[in-house]
């Protein structure tokens, strides 16, 4: 089986995030960038299908300097290949931007199962693996907490809103993974060690055939300003017995709130 893997770098959900200068990107500076939790899903799942079944596993992704990092990482954990699709005409691009690179990127490469992470973290958009899969026109099983695959047919189990869904297809098939799915491995030293030494291939848009379709003058989203939520005022401890605390409260509802 030939398997891609579609991952995203993001800043450790630990990180102090800062604004860079230009106003519309995060200052990279001292941040520590992780692979985005729901991609691990997707990386363990396309480990357990090529072990299962055989064949290679690929690594995609989008970003400029800060996805290499990423891109090791799914390498020391057991992934073959990896591409770093770079481009300064790529920089914030939308989902659907990202999504119509990243088909490019995939469309002629023959693989039988694509996986995502569901969402990002950080822009939790829940959006690419849907839109990847309307754009190379497949299959596609979003959220799944179950993947079973005989032969080209595909079983999952998949999570909505108050229950799950089983649902059946056909592969080629794009799948976005969910917590619940497996358990990721974490990556050896052995393996680190590896994907030191192993290439990493670059694809800008030149070479992906989409030069010029995402300059920032012709997309449909482009990022205007970025900035951080206004802080939170400290709260405030009410001193004294329940009762006295009640009518504390009561009179800051009406005096300072003024919502009663």
């Amino acid at each position: 089986m030939k398997i891609a893997v579609c991952v995203k770098a993001v800043p450790d959900t630990d990180a102090k995030i800062a604004i860079a200068g230009d106003q519309k990107s995060i200052d990279f500076n001292g941040v520590r960038i992780i692979t985005s939790p729901y991609d691990e899903f997707a990386i363990e799942e396309a480990l357990k299908l090529k072990e299962k079944h055989g064949g290679e596993t690929t690594v995609f992704s989008v970003g400029g300097a800060e996805a290499t990092d990423v891109l090791r990482d799914s390498l020391a954990r057991g992934i073959d290949n990896a591409v770093h699709i770079n481009d300064e005409e790529f920089a914030n691009l939308g989902p659907l931007g990202t999504a119509k690179v990243l088909a490019a990127a995939l469309k002629d490469g023959g693989y039988d199962a694509i996986f995502c992470g569901q969402q990002g973290v950080g822009g939790d958009n829940n959006q690419v693996p849907s839109m990847l899969a309307e754009l190379l026109n497949l299959p596609q099983a979003t959220i799944i907490v179950k993947l079973e695959i005989d032969g080209n047919k595909f079983k999952a189990e998949r999570e909505i809103e108050g229950a799950h869904e089983f649902v059946e297809g056909s592969l080629p098939a794009v799948f976005s993974t969910q917590k619940g799915l497996n358990e990721p491995r974490y990556p050896s030293i052995k393996g680190v060690m590896a994907a030191r030494r192993k290439e990493i291939a670059v694809k800008n848009a030149d070479a992906l055939g989409v030069k010029g379709k995402f300059a920032a003058g012709i997309r449909k989203i482009n990022v205007k300003e970025m900035a951080l939520p206004i802080e939170r005022p400290v709260g405030r401890k009410l001193d004294g017995d329940v009762d006295v605390q009640i009518k504390q409260l009561l009179d800051l509802l009406r005096t300072e709130a003024r919502v009663i």
